[in-house]
C-alpha cells in the first residue's frame, strides 16, 4: 500500500500510518528499530532498496530524509509504503526550502517509541556525525567514507571526531576481507612446507641417508671408522687379523670352563 501526502504535517503522516496498519490487519507496529536515511533524490532509490531488503529480517520503520530546492518555500511532502517490500514501513520525507535545515524536528515525531534509532548517511557524511542534528537523535550512526571524493582523508576526519556509536562501512568491508587474507597467508605459508616434505620423500631421503653414511664429518667420522661403517674403516677391517684368532682361548681356560663350580660349604 502506497499513500502520497502533499504539503502535509507530521500529525497527518502518523494518522495515515495508523489507518494503513488497520487496513493491512496489523494494528501493532512490531518494529525493532527506526532507520533514518539522510540522502538526496538521486541516491534515495538504492538506499531505500537496500534498507528494505534488510528490513525483511529485521522489521523497521525506514525514514528517508530528502532535501529539495533549498530556495523554495517550506513544504513537506510524504510518501508512505506499508506491506510492499516487507513487514516494515517506509516513509519518504521530501523537504523544501528552509524546512530542510530542521529535518530533526520533522523526523523526531515519527520515531518508533522504545526502539533504537540508527542514522545512515549513504553518501556524503558530516565531519562529526554525533554533532549532526539527525545524528544526535540516534544511538548508532553509520557512514561510508568510500562514497566521498577523498575516502582516506574522510576516514581520518571521522576517526578524529569519533564518538561511541559511530560506525563506518569501511571497517565492515575490512572485517570480511581480513579473514580471507589470513586464510590466504596460511595457505601460502603451509604449502611450501608440505612441498618440501614431499620433495624429501623416498628418493631424496634415501640420498640424504646415504650421504650421511658415506661422508661422515666431525666426531662422527672417528666413531664410524672404529666400527667399519666408513670407507676407511672398511679398508682397515680388511687388513686386520681374523676375530677368531685374536679371541682364541688357551688350554688353561678350557680346563677352567669344564671344571664344575664349587658351592659355599664344599670341601676343597
Amino acid at each position: 500500500m502506497t499513500i502520497d501526502l502533499t504539503d502535509t504535517t507530521t500529525g497527518g503522516i502518523n494518522d495515515a500510518l495508523t489507518q494503513a496498519r488497520r487496513r493491512m490487519g496489523g494494528p501493532a507496529s512490531g518494529m525493532v528499530l527506526t532507520l533514518i536515511i539522510v540522502t538526496d533524490e538521486a541516491a534515495q532509490y538504492d538506499a531505500v532498496r537496500a534498507a528494505s531488503q534488510a528490513g525483511r529480517e529485521h522489521p523497521s520503520r525506514i525514514i528517508a530524509v530528502i532535501t529539495r530546492k533549498p530556495k523554495a518555500e517550506s513544504r513537506l511532502d510524504a510518501e508512505i509504503r506499508v506491506g510492499e517490500t516487507g513487514p516494515g514501513e517506509i516513509i519518504l520525507l521530501r523537504m523544501y526550502g528552509p524546512l530542510g535545515q530542521h529535518a530533526d524536528s520533522v523526523a523526531a515525531p515519527l520515531l518508533v517509541p522504545d526502539v533504537p534509532v540508527v542514522t545512515w548517511w549513504p553518501d556524503e557524511a558530516p565531519l562529526s556525525p554525533r554533532a549532526d542534528a539527525l545524528g544526535a537523535v540516534a544511538q548508532r550512526r553509520v557512514t561510508d567514507a568510500a562514497a566521498s571524493e577523498a575516502p582516506k582523508d574522510m576516514l581520518l576526519t571521522l576517526a578524529k571526531a569519533y564518538q561511541p556509536g559511530d560506525t563506518d562501512l569501511s571497517w565492515a568491508r575490512a572485517t570480511s576481507w581480513a579473514p580471507a587474507r589470513g586464510r590466504r597467508i596460511d595457505r601460502r605459508g603451509t604449502a611450501p612446507a608440505r612441498t618440501r616434505r614431499g620433495l624429501r620423500g623416498d628418493a631424496a631421503g634415501a640420498g640424504r641417508r646415504s650421504r650421511s653414511v658415506s661422508e661422515p664429518k666431525g666426531r662422527g667420522a672417528a666413531w664410524t671408522e672404529e666400527r667399519g661403517t666408513s670407507d676407511e674403516g672398511r679398508r682397515r677391517l680388511k687388513g686386520a687379523p681374523e676375530a677368531s684368532g685374536r679371541q682364541s682361548t688357551s688350554d688353561e681356560g678350557r680346563r677352567r670352563l669344564k671344571a664344575p663350580r664349587r658351592r659355599a660349604g664344599d670341601r676343597a
